[in-house]
C-alpha cells in the first residue's frame, strides 16, 4: 500500500469525498425522500445510487492506495555519479528494435536505478512507474500499469453517478409530487441544492468523460500520455484492441471488468520484461 504526501493530491482527495458525500446526502434526503416517499421507486433508487457510491469509492481507494508500478530498488546501491552531468537524464542499455522506443533498459540517474522499458521518473512521488500514463492529484497517485484498471473504474462510476443525479434531479422537476407536503422554505431549500447538485454532476461528469476518452485512447493505441509528448508513437502496433484492454483489466470476463475487487492477473502479462530477468 502506498500513499503520496502532496498537499496538492489530498486537498483533491478532500474535494472528491467531500463532492460525493453532498450528492448523496441531496438525493437521499432532498430528492428520493422529499419527492417520492411513498413511491414503490424510492428504495429501488436508494439501493441503487449507493451501490454506484461503494463501487465508486472502492475503485477510486484502490486507485489511491494500490501501488501503481514502481520500479523497486536495488538492495545495494549503484554508483551512477558519472552519469548526473549527462543532458538526458538516462542512459539507454540494450538493443532497439527499430520502432523508436527499443527493448532496452534505461538508467534513471534520479533513483539511481536500471528501469524497464516504458517506465518513467515521476517528479512527485519521487520514484520510477512502470508503464507511467501521469501522476494524477484526484487520486494522490500516479497511474501506472498496477492501478490504470482502479482509475478508469473511477471514472466510469462518476460518470454513471452524475447522470444518474441529473435524471433524479430532473425528473423530480418534470413530475413533481403533488402529495407532498412542503412548505415554502423546504422547497427553497431543495431547490437550491438540486440546483447546486446539477452543476456538479455536470461538471465532473463532463471532466471525467473527456478524462475517460483521453484514456481508452491511451490504451487502445498503446500510447501512454508521457509517450505521445515524446512523440513516439504506437509502443505494439499490431496488437489487437480486445488484448490492449486485456493487459489493463485483466484476463477475465469482459462482465468482471467493471468489478474492482476483480484480479487483475498481472502474472498473464507477457510484454514487459520482468524486473529480474533483465541481464545489465
Amino acid at each position: 500500500m502506498v500513499f503520496i504526501r502532496d498537499p496538492c493530491g489530498i486537498a483533491c482527495l478532500i474535494v472528491t469525498y467531500g463532492a460525493v458525500i453532498y450528492a448523496d446526502y441531496v438525493v437521499m434526503r432532498w430528492i428520493i425522500l422529499t419527492t417520492m416517499p411513498v413511491s414503490i421507486w424510492a428504495p429501488f433508487h436508494v439501493v441503487l445510487f449507493n451501490t454506484v457510491v461503494f463501487l465508486l469509492g472502492m475503485s477510486h481507494l484502490k486507485a489511491v492506495f494500490s501501488d501503481p508500478g514502481i520500479v523497486p530498488l536495488p538492495a545495494n546501491r549503484l554508483d551512477f555519479s558519472d552519469l548526473h552531468t549527462t543532458n538526458a537524464g538516462n542512459i539507454k542499455t540494450g538493443n532497439g528494435n527499430g520502432n523508436g522506443h527499443g527493448s532496452e533498459w534505461t538508467v534513471c540517474t534520479r533513483c539511481e536505478t536500471y528501469r524497464p522499458p516504458r517506465a518513467h521518473h515521476c517528479r512527485i512521488c519521487k520514484r520510477c512507474i512502470r508503464r507511467m500514463d501521469h501522476h494524477c492529484p484526484w487520486i494522490n497517485n500516479c497511474v501506472g500499469e498496477r492501478n490504470q484498471k482502479y482509475f478508469l473504474q473511477f471514472l466510469v462510476y462518476v460518470g454513471i453517478l452524475s447522470l444518474y443525479s441529473v435524471a433524479l434531479i430532473l425528473g423530480s422537476w418534470i413530475a413533481p409530487c403533488t402529495e407532498c407536503n412542503q412548505n415554502v422554505i423546504e422547497s427553497q431549500l431543495r431547490m437550491i441544492h438540486s440546483v447546486i447538485l446539477l452543476l456538479e454532476s455536470a461538471l465532473f461528469g463532463l471532466f471525467v468523460t473527456a478524462i475517460m476518452v483521453d484514456q481508452l485512447h491511451a490504451i487502445l493505441y498503446d500510447e501512454t500520455a508521457v509517450e505521445a509528448i515524446q512523440q513516439k508513437g504506437a509502443y505494439r502496433p499490431n496488437r489487437r484492441k480486445y488484448q490492449l484492454l486485456a493487459d489493463v483489466f485483466g484476463r477475465g470476463h469482459p462482465a468482471l471488468w467493471l468489478l474492482p475487487c476483480a484480479s487483475l492477473n498481472h502474472a498473464s502479462r507477457y510484454h514487459d520484461t520482468p524486473l529480474l530477468s533483465h541481464d545489465v
